[in-house]
């Protein structure tokens, strides 16, 4: 059991989503503080300095100053403000997240044309010409080229299949 618990950490993908988890913890810290510190306050300049966070309902239907009061008297709340701003938290946070994959895809993208242009600038692999080489040797062709002693290129006279021996 344990041999087979170190081959599965072992894997290659269970590493990379370690990592991934780890960057997602620090990405998490630095979009709910672009959250929190640049995107609320202009939302709260927008919407006349609305927090939503204080909107409850007291189950116990006494008045209360606000939420934090209501929940060290003890009384059960409904707090669907608390709710609203994690609905809008989540929805900033969504977008913020989509930018970031768009613009990483668009980089993506660039240097996959990039690798493209280069690739195709290159001519044919080695390969492909030595897969050509073998596909007329098996169909059983002979050079559609001669080449002369000076170095000229001159077509074949007749091409015809080659025969085995009888």
């Amino acid at each position: 059991m344990i041999k087979e618990f170190r081959d599965f950490i072992a894997k290659g993908n269970v590493m990379d989503m370690a990592v991934g988890i780890i960057i997602g913890a620090a990405f998490t810290a630095i979009v709910s503080s672009m959250v929190s510190d640049l995107i609320e306050p202009i939302l709260g300049l927008v919407t006349g300095g609305t927090d939503f966070s204080n909107y409850f309902i007291a189950m116990d239907w006494n008045d209360y100053p606000g939420l934090s009061a209501a929940r060290d008297a003890g009384a059960p709340v409904f707090a669907y403000g608390s709710f609203i701003t994690a609905v809008i938290n989540f929805l900033i946070i969504a977008f913020v997240v989509f930018l970031l994959v768009k613009g990483v895809n668009r980089i993506k993208e660039t240097a996959m044309r990039k690798q493209v242009a280069e690739d195709s600038a290159a001519g044919p692999s080695s390969e492909a010409l030595l897969a050509e080489i073998r596909d007329l040797l098996a169909g059983g062709a002979t050079s559609q080229t001669v080449v002369r002693a000076g170095g000229d290129a001159a077509p074949a006279p007749e091409v015809t299949p080659a025969r085995p021996p009888a």
